[in-house]
């Protein structure tokens, strides 16, 4: 992927991350990144299991594409394209019963695993 990454600009094609994401294992990390924020490009094809376990840090999910469901502690929200989604560091969460390809922008604050164990 040709990011242009700079001090003070960063630019990055969101269909190249999601080849990224598919070719690997689903997850294209710091597509663009700071010293606050960091943004990655998440896939998951129809029918997947979606395997991840809580972060540290606080995260918002913008759907790019695809249909599923989503949950976070006991709370439940279906997901189209232009669903945006909040959880807040250390909650459970998942998509389950994905109809369509998901192709979700993940914005994390701090950084990705920036935060200590």
């Amino acid at each position: 992927m040709q990011a242009r990454k700079g001090g003070v600009f960063q630019a990055a094609d969101l269909e190249q991350a999601a080849a990224l994401a598919r070719a690997g294992d689903g997850y294209a990390a710091r597509v663009l990144s700071s010293d606050l924020l960091s943004v990655g490009v998440y896939v998951l094809p129809a029918g997947a299991d979606d395997l991840q376990q809580p972060h540290r840090e606080d995260e918002v999910y913008y759907v790019v594409r695809g249909r599923s469901k989503f949950r976070a502690g006991a709370e439940e929200e279906p997901v189209q394209p232009g669903s945006l989604l909040f959880v807040r560091a250390g909650i459970d969460h998942r998509f389950f019963d994905i109809e369509e390809e998901l192709v979700i922008v993940v914005f994390w604050a701090p950084p990705e695993k920036s935060v200590s164990a």
